[in-house]
């Protein structure tokens, strides 16, 4: 499994145990609604900060996601 495609499945997982839709968190992010959705279809990789305001948001801490991610690829 790539990378992105590990994240993807991981962010939303999150976003839906936080009950929170594509929009809402891209707006609580100040990022695009498609791009959310982009990035749940690994079509694009967020950069660093971009994963600190998701996990923000998602009151996450991004190890407990980097970790997930990390665990699929494996």
């Amino acid at each position: 499994m790539e990378v992105s495609e590990a994240f993807g499945q991981v962010l939303r997982k999150h976003r839906k145990a936080a009950n929170l839709s594509q929009e809402y968190l891209a707006l609580h992010c100040e990022l695009d609604r498609t791009y959310i959705g982009l990035l749940e279809r690994a079509q694009r990789q967020p950069s660093i900060s971009t994963i600190f305001s998701i996990c923000k948001v998602l009151e996450v801490q991004p190890h407990i996601l980097i970790k997930e991610v990390e665990e699929l690829i494996k």
